[in-house]
């Protein structure tokens, strides 16, 4: 089987240790993330046939069409949202593939939460699960992405009981089974104080997070403000609070 090589590649903006992980697996590079020196090497000594990314946010594409160009590989992208993916990497793909299909040694997994194009990719027991989860901390579920689908996608994971994960930020995970169910663990726990503090009267988003988190948001406001209007949008869905969008209240409430 093929051996998953893991490049650790700086990249800006407000991102999980200020870097994303380009891998390359047999003959695919997933997520290139920027140029780097180290990216430039690996590629340089590989026989890369194909290109891919686990979604479009552009810390996992922003050197796509460079590399993609240079080694004059097959672009793919996730058949549901070529569209998106073309505006986010400036790349027309040559192939689209839909779960289940093959890329190389990679086989695709639809793992929708934290972007709405997002999938992981299986290599035998192993899965490159870019921001599905990381070996600690939680991930944030942005403007796009929806809490329903990424704890299912959590769920979907652990069912498959995964040997090791390659996250898009930070060392692989070698529990994968721990670690997916503390994330669902701490989901259902930060939904349970957004409800509690809607139920007790906070009513703006920003009310909602000073309740919800008893952490310093140093840094990460801005994350916490929409994973927790994603957890309202979910909770909304649900028919236990009422959420335009702005204004929360209790389900039934005047």
């Amino acid at each position: 089987m093929s051996t998953v090589e893991r490049v650790r590649v700086p990249v800006s903006g407000s991102v999980p240790g200020g870097a994303t992980n380009a891998y390359l697996v047999g003959n695919v590079l997933v997520d290139p993330a920027a140029r780097s020196a180290a990216l430039d090497a690996l590629v340089a000594g590989a026989d890369i046939a194909h290109v891919a990314c686990t979604h479009t946010h552009p810390d996992h594409v922003g050197a796509l069409a460079q590399y993609a160009t240079e080694t004059d590989a097959t672009v793919w992208a996730h058949a549901p949202h070529a569209d998106r993916f073309e505006r986010a990497s400036g790349v027309a793909p040559d192939r689209t593939f839909r779960e289940g299909d093959a890329i190389g040694p990679l086989v695709a997994l639809a793992t929708p939460g934290h972007a709405p194009d997002h999938v992981a990719f299986a290599h035998g027991d192993g899965y490159l699960v870019g921001d599905c989860c990381r070996a600690d901390g939680s991930v944030a579920i942005g403007t796009d992405g929806d809490m329903r689908a990424y704890l299912t996608s959590l769920r979907r994971l652990h069912a498959r009981a995964p040997e090791r994960l390659y996250p898009g930020h930070g060392p692989p995970i070698a529990a994968p089974g721990e670690r997916l169910a503390a994330l669902v663990a701490h989901r259902r726990e930060r939904e349970s104080r957004v409800l509690r503090a809607v139920e007790a009267g906070a009513r703006t988003l920003d009310a909602v997070v000073d309740a919800a988190y008893d952490a310093d948001l140093t840094g990460v406001r801005e994350q916490a403000t929409a994973t927790a209007s994603a957890h309202l949008e979910k909770l909304a869905v649900e028919g236990r609070v009422e959420w335009d969008g702005s204004r929360a209240t209790p389900v039934g409430s005047d």
